[in-house]
């Protein structure tokens, strides 16, 4: 798996667990929902990501 992979991924299932958290747990874990849709947004405009950054230093190929 490429980074682009382990990004889409990650993402995915962030948005997908803290949506049933927050259905089921507390309302507040949508929050976490929000972060990764704003972070998703900046990274489309400004083309830099954290995770891909952290990942990058882990040694995963682009």
């Amino acid at each position: 798996m490429k980074v682009n992979d382990y990004l889409r991924a990650v993402a995915g299932l962030l948005v997908l667990l803290s949506l049933a958290l927050g259905y089921w747990a507390h309302p507040a874990f949508y929050l976490v929902t929000a972060f990764v849709g704003l972070n998703l947004l900046q990274s489309g405009f400004s083309h830099w990501c954290p995770l891909m950054s952290l990942l990058r230093a882990r040694g995963v190929p682009d």
